[in-house]
């Protein structure tokens, strides 16, 4: 039986050395192409389906994989003894368990508690969002596509009105006891019964709605809010939004990756804010009260006479507020004394007079026009909502 399967990592185009991440990847791929809702009445894709299925349950769990790449799909799928002899370490299709329980009698409770409820995967949503969303926090949805408990049997795979039976073979243990004559006597182990696949009892009549899988593959619109003073990088947990539980399990959790878009003004570092604010040779000669962005609105900032291009003044309280903690960072005002290009007769003549009388000359009136209109959009953008 198991020299008619095909490779579980050929049945999932990966390699060998893949990570579960990239057979995850591949997994929900297949699984997308194959599945029966999007192939109704297709037998076919049916069955590529189950074998995708089939390979993704074996590789998918650290220990099943294990026994694969030892054993070969008689390591977890129980049709590898030979109770006529040993037969070399590959015809214990169960690994050292069985090996162990040949020898030493009884049987495992790492395989019980393998087929027993299982939590469902955990899954990953990136999010894009702009610097004021990560100030003042953002309250959407999303759409997560995922496999969610079948809503008509509940899980239970069987049809509703139906009832699983228990397994004739194992006699509801999940398991089989095979007896072998050796030189050295007589010894019993312990398999996997390979009519149930270790859960002890079969669906006779499987769910219409989910094909007796349990899970029914949706996307799901999730609610979600993001706290103020996030950043890229961040990451948030919401429990139980994963994938579904298999055998009465609990659903997996859904972590939500956060990246903050760059902004037309102000960078960030940690919870500092830093900008840079054109101004005029006058005002940076005789000083002057300027109006300056900041992530909710503007402020008034005071520059004193004598002001040198670079100088940064620190306005505090106004930069992004803490992650789940009280308070803001600051915001840097990074002034530049802006050169004029183009000069009246009369001022040329004003400022040579100028210079006559100073060494330190550098004047000029900036065109500030551009800055302000950015900023000016920015602030109506976040007031709007947009």
């Amino acid at each position: 039986m198991s020299l008619s399967k095909r490779d579980y990592y050929e049945v999932l185009g990966v390699s060998k050395d893949s990570s579960p991440e990239e057979i995850k990847k591949a997994y929900r791929k297949l699984a997308r192409k194959y599945h029966p809702d999007v192939n109704p009445g297709d037998s076919s894709a049916e069955e590529k389906f189950k074998e995708v299925q089939e390979a993704y349950d074996a590789l998918s769990d650290s220990e099943k994989r294990k026994k694969y790449d030892t054993f070969g799909h008689a390591g977890v799928d129980g049709t590898g003894f030979d109770p006529g002899g040993f037969g070399g370490f590959g015809d214990f299709g169960g690994g050292f368990d069985d090996i162990f329980n040949m020898f030493f009698g009884g049987r495992s409770t790492a395989r019980q508690e393998r087929y027993g409820p299982r939590k469902g995967a955990d899954l990953r949503y990136d999010i894009e969002i702009t610097l004021e969303e990560a100030a003042f926090g953002l309250e959407t949805d999303i759409s997560v596509p995922r496999n969610e408990t079948c809503d008509v049997c509940g899980g239970n795979r069987a049809k509703p009105g139906t009832s699983r039976i228990t397994c004739s073979k194992c006699g509801g243990t999940g398991q089989v006891e095979f007896v072998q004559s050796t030189p050295f006597g007589r010894f019993a182990t312990a398999r996997i019964c390979d009519r149930c696949r270790g859960e002890g009892s079969i669906i006779e009549t499987p769910c219409d709605n989910c094909n007796g899988r349990g899970t029914i593959y949706r996307t799901r619109k999730i609610d979600i809010k993001i706290p103020p003073g996030v950043d890229t990088g961040s990451q948030i947990r919401f429990r139980e939004e994963g994938e579904a539980g298999e055998r009465g399990g609990p659903p997996g959790d859904l972590y939500v990756y956060i990246y903050v878009k760059p902004h037309e003004i102000f960078q960030r570092h940690g919870n500092d804010l830093i900008c840079e604010v054109p101004i005029s040779f006058v005002q940076a000669t005789l000083g002057d009260e300027i109006d300056i962005p900041i992530i909710d609105g503007e402020v008034t900032l005071k520059v004193p006479e004598g002001t040198q291009t670079g100088t940064i003044f620190r306005v505090r309280g106004k930069g992004m507020p803490y992650l789940r903690g009280r308070g803001r960072g600051d915001l840097h005002v990074k002034v530049k004394v802006v050169t004029p290009t183009k000069l009246t007769q009369k001022q040329r003549e004003l400022l040579q007079e100028f210079a006559q009388g100073s060494e330190d000359y550098s004047g000029g009136s900036p065109n500030e026009k551009g800055f302000f209109s950015r900023m000016k959009d920015a602030i109506n953008k976040r007031a709007q909502g947009g």
